[in-house]
């Protein structure tokens, strides 16, 4: 493996796609917006005229001690899936990079694999047995026109600290159709928890109506146990589970129609699943110029426990005309607090905020847990696919939510048309994501430069020093609407 560490200055929009394109090499240390220096994680390798180069989108990220791990979908195909799955792994709390791409996955992978394409990354660790994980989704069918089939849901294991990756392990071994969807994993890491060193994979079966699937391992994820359902069968979307100090799982989860935002728990190590349970209802504003983006939840834990899960939501604006990302919290997975206006803006001031990623502090907790969140937004959210302008926010809580920094830009702005075009739109991702290391959230992201003729530029990068939480005084607004009945089943919707 190669170290490398990229820098980029982010240019006014004033500067000629041309000139932009000049400028940029590997080794440039140039600035963003509000001085915050980027560093480029990762680029894309491959060739293959099947899909879009130079094109890495949708990370995520996880961490432990000093740590980071990243995985992000490399070379995406305008229908689903892309080339590999990269990777970007830092061991000195971001200082430092170290890249590559998982082994044996699909054709183009070296050694190759057997898959054709692959999505969906997600990273997760196992304290117990030293391993870190990236689940994925493989899919079949390497015909660019005609939509993939994904009969797998696999983990790539990493034993030297998420340096080097082995070759992919089926994790849905039993039963299901040929189009699983939005897998997640989390590992109990409590080493007083009755199910230490269990690790859970979360996934739909969109070809069964959306069905939840969990399945689990005790092995550091060399074998995975029989997929179970919930006990009411819920169909679901973009389920992101996590595990408390005392092992009990909470997975906050989309109904299918991506209406409601429900939540389902398991108290004997993924023995069995109870129903979910209805937080609240969703209203996502369906953003402007043709970008991929939706209202899948974003959710992480404090160290006592305490779950915070966001999305984008449009309750706070007259007449649903912009998104703000909204927030609600749980102690034990079945009562939920009220859903709050993360006051990132005014309330109708036009700017329309989607596809977050949250990070809690895990030596923080309660009324002093350390927040941080990244996500996407628009200035105007009065704009086409050929006017919009799509940046990157960071915002920050050092009270668990009660109160707010200001925001800071991380990049930007891009055109959409910079950006990979699938089948859903141009893609960034379904999904962001931010880590804490030694007390300093690192958000990972996608950052798009102006296309060179039909090959693109978008990739991963992350602030290079980490970005310290601040203390804020701009105050959460509530909702009072909070539900705790048995959701019902929803048709199917497909994100792949």
């Amino acid at each position: 493996m190669v170290s490398f560490l990229f820098r980029h200055r982010w240019l006014t929009r004033a500067i000629s796609a041309l000139t932009l394109s000049l400028l940029f090499t590997l080794s440039s240390t140039i600035f963003a917006f509000a001085n915050v220096a980027l560093t480029r994680l990762s680029t894309d390798p491959y060739t293959n005229s099947t899909s879009q180069h130079a094109t890495e989108v949708e990370p995520d990220t996880y961490s432990f001690g000093s740590t980071i791990v990243s995985a992000i979908q490399v070379g995406r195909f305008n229908n689903g899936g892309a080339s590999n799955i990269g990777f970007a792994t830092s061991t000195n709390g971001g200082s430092s990079w170290t890249s590559g791409f998982l082994p044996g996955t699909t054709t183009f992978a070296t050694p190759p694999g057997t898959f054709d394409r692959l999505s969906d990354p997600s990273v997760a660790y196992d304290a117990a047995h030293n391993v870190w994980l990236i689940s994925y989704l493989g899919l079949v069918g390497a015909n660019p026109s005609v939509a993939p089939a994904a009969p797998a849901v696999l983990v790539s294991r990493s034993t030297d600290g998420g340096l080097t990756w082995g070759n992919p392990v089926q994790v849905n071994s039993a039963g299901g159709t040929n189009n699983q969807d939005k897998n997640w994993s989390v590992c109990d890491d409590t080493a007083t928890s009755p199910f230490y060193g269990h690790c859970y994979t979360e996934w739909d079966d969109n070809g069964n109506g959306n069905l939840v699937q969990m399945s689990t391992s005790t092995d550091g994820g060399l074998t995975w146990g029989t997929r179970k359902s919930t006990a009411n069968n819920a169909t679901v979307i973009g389920g992101q589970p996590l595990v408390q100090p005392n092992g009990t799982v909470v997975v906050p989860i989309e109904n299918a129609n991506e209406t409601a935002l429900l939540a389902f728990t398991s108290t004997n190590g993924g023995a069995s699943w109870n129903s979910t349970i209805t937080v609240t209802t969703v209203n996502h504003h369906t953003d402007a110029g043709s970008i991929r983006s939706g209202s899948l939840p974003t959710a992480e834990i404090d160290g006592a426990g305490t779950v915070y899960v966001v999305w984008s939501d449009c309750r706070f604006e007259r007449g649903c005309k912009a998104n703000d990302l909204v927030m609600t919290t749980s102690t034990n997975g079945t009562s939920w607090s009220a859903v709050t206006r993360i006051p990132i803006d005014a309330v109708g001031s036009g700017v329309d905020h989607f596809i977050p990623g949250v990070a809690v502090d895990k030596t923080t907790s309660g009324s002093s847990a350390h927040l941080g969140l990244a996500y996407y937004y628009y200035p105007n959210t009065r704009c086409s696919s050929s006017t919009c302008q799509l940046d990157v926010g960071f915002i920050s809580s050092t009270n668990g939510g009660s109160t707010w920094s200001a925001a800071t830009q991380l990049a930007g702005p891009m055109t959409l048309t910079w950006l990979a075009n699938t089948s859903q739109g141009f893609m960034v991702g379904d999904y962001i994501s931010t880590s804490f290391v030694n007390g300093t959230a690192h958000p990972v992201f996608v950052v798009a430069n102006p296309n060179n003729g039909s090959v693109f530029d978008e990739a991963m990068y992350s602030p290079s020093s980490g970005l310290a939480t601040r203390a804020g005084t701009h105050s959460a607004k509530g909702d009072a609407v909070v539900a705790s009945a048995p959701a019902a089943s929803q048709s199917a919707h497909r994100f792949r």
